[in-house]
């Protein structure tokens, strides 16, 4: 029997559907998809197998056909995992993504998270790559791909973002109710991203995690990133490590957000960055996904 997600797909414009995973939280992405008689498209895909079904099965009813371009927002398995199952004709990604799918785990090591029913999942790497911006015509309307020049969320960030009809499929440059996750990107160039995504004429933003939302949800992120930021230079100054720099301060108003463990992550590569690690450069994930787990008292929650 196929199983029953919390789902709600709604049409955010004329042909444009978000599709909402709830509760947002680790693994629970966001896609977006436009039905059209000759080439429709996909914004993303999903976690596991089941959950990818679930997505083609909507977009079928949606009116999806066979042939369909899809783009992935970025590398992680919440965004690329279901590429296979969905099967585009082409994907389309920024020209980092392919290495970062090599470099990455589509499927977390066990323990890491509490259990998950992945399926079998199959790496389905981007046939196409753009390096800042590439336009297509999607449902017979203009989308901007668009890279902001510097690693963020992670190395490859993009935004599709469609200005006739003012809106914005961020990725995971938007977390809206989760903590935002710069682990494998820059917590310095998520802030420098900011001031690009404000630039655009938008007036809905679905977020790659949390219901759609207008471009307020930036400055709740900013407040977040400059927190993280902040913090890590009192711990550099202090000689202390993520773990304790996280345990020692109260979270305020971001306590009541997604995954809050994040935080530790963020200190991660904010502390990494401060002592001479470039943008994106190497941290060790293995360490920091440890204390993760540590400040989280487990495996980290997920109900993918």
């Amino acid at each position: 029997m196929a199983r029953s997600f919390d789902t709600q797909t709604l049409e955010v414009g004329d042909g444009i559907f978000a599709y909402i995973q709830r509760d947002g939280s680790w693994y629970l992405n966001n896609a977006g998809v436009i039905p059209d008689r000759k080439l429709s498209f996909f914004i993303d895909s999903a976690a596991t197998v089941a959950r990818a079904e679930a997505l083609l099965d909507e977009a079928h009813r949606l009116g999806v056909g066979d042939r369909v371009g899809m783009v992935a927002t970025h590398h992680h398995g919440d965004h690329t995992n279901g590429n296979a199952t969905i099967d585009p004709t082409f994907l389309v990604s920024h020209s980092t993504v392919p290495e970062e799918m090599s470099n990455g785990f589509a499927v977390p090591p066990p323990g890491l998270f509490t259990p998950v029913d992945w399926g079998d999942i199959e790496l389905r790497r981007p046939d196409f790559t753009f390096a800042s911006a590439l336009v297509l015509e999607v449902g017979g309307r203009r989308a901007e791909l668009r890279h902001f020049g510097h690693p963020a969320h992670t190395l490859g960030d993009c935004v599709v973002y469609f200005p006739d009809d003012r809106i914005l499929f961020a990725g995971d440059l938007a977390f809206n109710g989760g903590t935002p996750f710069a682990l494998m990107g820059s917590v310095q160039g998520w802030l420098d991203s900011l001031d690009a995504l404000r630039s655009l004429d938008v007036e809905t933003i679905i977020p790659g995690h949390g219901e759609p939302c207008g471009m307020d949800v930036f400055e709740g992120i900013e407040r977040y990133l400059r927190f993280v930021y902040d913090l890590a230079q009192q711990a550099v100054g202090a000689g202390i490590g993520p773990l304790e720099a996280a345990r020692s301060v109260d979270l305020g108003e971001f306590a009541g957000w997604h995954d809050p463990e994040r935080i530790v992550g963020n200190l991660h590569r904010a502390m990494a960055e401060l002592t001479g690690t470039a943008p994106g450069g190497y941290v060790d994930l293995v360490s920091a996904f440890g204390e993760m787990m540590t400040y989280h008292g487990g495996p980290l929650a997920c109900f993918a």
